[in-house]
């Protein structure tokens, strides 16, 4: 049996006389229940009014630019299910069912500042009300067809101008768009990060050469490679970086008295491996350290091995050569791989796989000099440790100032993923390990 309704325009609050600025459909098409059948516009919001249930459109009753108000017929539909039609029917709906008001209408907002990839971004509106509202007096301002359709051809709306009233987003607007691109006028722009839209204005063309002489020096391969790298990195990663000092006098005593046995063995021992050796340990009691960030951005990957970067330096730039399974590793081992794989790295022989796996790095400036720095973390990795010249200073025992060896590190990590006491924590049981060597063990 089939039944046929009249589609009425619902509670649009205190308005009247709203211009039609799209119809979705026409006579003789098949809908589904919150279909959009028209988009209003008001003064504080574009809405479009959905299709209370399936069937097929018999009649419309509005055309483009045609003003309505509360009670207005839409359009004649013809459904088949009677029960289902009567309480769809404006007039008969209960309390339950009668619109939200306008300051409770949910509402699509995309802000300027942050502009985001449309397919996760920009869900379809869900309608408890009836009317789906978007704020005018956000960017970007247009409806909810629009919006369907430019996630469809996978166009990010914050990058297309609007050519309606008040800037207003057209279709023609998103394909014109779409063109641009396909012929290179616009650029497709930077790729995003877990959401995040990289996409900024060009640094301006300086002529430097208007105020002295200059010489052009090509970045090296390594430096060209980085440095996409490293500004993907430090602009989608919320970066904070905790610092503390570690007290390896004993530490350095004992690398002091096995140094020997390690250049009978072929390499230096340096206090790289203590740090290694030290860092395994403080993954296994923090596991939120030894981890990724799916590309969902709502899903933590835990690793059950213990892989570990180290930062060398080249001529060519900085290159993170990666050490596994250091977890099954004595100090020893540790000291002639290092010395092997970083030998290698400056020799330009590493292999892809050499520089892969890794679960946290370590980079280490202290054999230049300097007090601190903030490391940016290496994606996917959520943490990296900096490390800088060990200083011999002046430490209370509760007694007395006695000279100490201290050691600064840096901890830069990934606020989306750890808390700030977290890595206060983690920083504090690494520099404890590093203090007394016997911990290790435990």
């Amino acid at each position: 049996m089939s039944n046929t309704i009249e589609i009425k325009v619902p509670d649009i609050g205190d308005f009247s006389d709203i211009p039609v600025i799209e119809v979705l459909v026409a006579a003789g098409d098949e809908v589904n229940a919150e279909d959009g059948l028209v988009t209003l516009e008001s003064d504080k919001a574009t809405m479009e009014v959905p299709s209370p249930a399936a069937g097929l459109i018999k009649e419309m009753k509005l055309k483009l630019d045609d003003t309505v108000s509360e009670g207005d017929v839409v359009a004649i539909l013809e459904v088949s299910d009677a029960e289902e039609s009567a309480e769809a029917s404006g007039s008969e709906q209960s309390e339950s069912e009668l619109p939200a008001p306008e300051s409770e209408r949910e509402t699509e907002v995309e802000k300027p500042s942050e502009p985001t990839d449309p397919e996760r971004s920009q869900p379809p509106v869900e309608r408890t009300s009836g009317v789906a509202a978007v704020d005018p007096g956000k960017v970007p301002y247009a409806s909810p067809a629009i919006r369907k359709f430019a996630r469809e051809l996978g166009v990010d709306l914050a990058r297309v101008s609007g050519s309606a009233s008040k800037g207003r987003i057209t279709r023609e607007d998103v394909s014109e768009f779409v063109k641009s691109v396909i012929s290179g006028a616009v650029g497709t722009g930077a790729p995003a990060i877990g959401g995040l839209k990289l996409d900024f204005p060009s640094l301006p063309d300086f002529d430097f050469s208007r105020y002295g002489e200059i010489e052009k020096k090509p970045l090296t391969r390594i430096q060209n490679i980085s440095a996409s790298h490293l500004h993907r990195n430090w602009v989608g990663i919320p970066h904070v970086t905790q610092f503390d000092e570690a007290d390896i006098t004993d530490m350095e005593a004992f690398r002091l008295a096995n140094a020997d046995e390690a250049i009978a063995q072929g390499f230096k021992l340096t206090p790289l491996v203590f740090l290694i050796k030290a860092m395994v340990a403080a993954l296994k009691k923090f596991p939120t350290f030894n981890a990724s960030l799916d590309t969902d951005g709502e899903t933590l990957i835990l690793k059950k091995y213990f892989n570990v970067g180290i930062a060398v330096d080249t001529p060519d730039g900085l290159v993170v050569p990666v050490l596994r399974d250091c977890e099954r590793k004595g100090i020893m081992e540790l000291g002639a791989e290092l010395a092997e794989i970083s030998g290698r790295a400056r020799e330009k022989k590493l292999q892809p796989t050499d520089i892969q796996g890794g679960c946290i790095s370590i980079s280490s400036l202290g054999g230049i000099g300097g007090t601190g720095f903030t490391p940016i973390i290496n994606a996917p990795e959520v943490a990296i440790l900096g490390v800088s010249r060990s200083r011999m200073m002046p430490v209370w025992d509760g007694n007395e100032f006695k000279p100490r060896l201290m050691l600064p590190l840096s901890l830069s990590y990934d606020h989306r993923v750890i808390d700030g006491a977290v890595a206060a924590r983690f920083t504090r049981f690494l520099a404890s390990r590093l203090e007394d060597l016997r911990r290790l063990t435990l």
